[in-house]
C-alpha cells in the first residue's frame, strides 16, 4: 500500500489526425490557424520557445496571456498560463502537447496533458473543465486539419 499523497491532479487526452505530424504541429503553433478552429477570438503569436503569446475566444471572452515554455517542432509545444486553484505554488497550470507520427507519418497521434491542479473540490473542478475543452479541441483540430471546417463555431453559444 502507497502512502504517497496526491499533489496534483493532471489529465491527458489524445486522438489520431490523419495528416502527417508537421501539418498537424503546424496547424498548432500558427496562430493564423489556431484562430481558425480554436481560439475563436483570435491568437496573437506563434507557438515557440521563450514566446508569450495571448489567446482569446469569443465564446469565452478574456485575451489571456500563454507562455510557450518548450517547442521542438514537429514534436512538442509546452505551454503555461495563469489559473485559480493550481497545485505547487506557481499559480500557474502546464500543457504540453505530443505529436507522434503513426502508419509512416500519415496520421499523427495528438496527446495533450495538463497538470498543476490542486487536489481540491475548485481544482477538480477547473481541471475537468479543461479536459473537456482540450477534448473539444482535439475534435475540432481533426475536422479543421482534415476538412476545413470549423467545429467550434456556434458550439457554445
Amino acid at each position: 500500500m502507497s502512502t504517497d499523497a496526491l499533489h496534483q491532479l493532471s489529465f491527458t487526452v489524445s486522438g489520431r489526425v490523419a495528416r502527417p505530424c508537421a501539418e498537424v504541429y503546424e496547424a498548432v503553433a500558427d496562430p493564423e490557424q489556431l484562430s481558425r478552429y480554436f481560439t475563436t477570438g483570435g491568437a496573437r503569436g506563434r507557438l515557440e520557445a521563450g514566446a508569450e503569446v495571448t489567446w482569446d475566444f469569443a465564446d469565452f471572452p478574456g485575451a489571456f496571456p500563454v507562455t510557450v515554455v518548450q517547442a521542438d517542432p514537429p514534436h512538442r509545444i509546452v505551454v503555461e498560463w495563469d489559473g485559480e486553484a493550481t497545485a505547487g505554488g506557481t499559480g500557474t497550470t502546464r500543457t504540453v502537447f505530443e505529436f507522434e507520427p503513426v502508419d509512416d507519418d500519415t496520421r499523427t497521434l495528438v496527446t495533450i496533458t495538463e497538470s498543476a491542479w490542486e487536489p481540491t473540490g475548485d481544482g477538480a473542478k477547473a481541471a475537468f473543465g479543461n479536459c473537456e475543452g482540450w477534448t473539444g479541441m482535439l475534435a475540432a483540430l481533426k475536422a479543421w486539419v482534415e476538412h476545413g471546417i470549423n467545429l467550434r463555431e456556434g458550439f457554445y453559444r
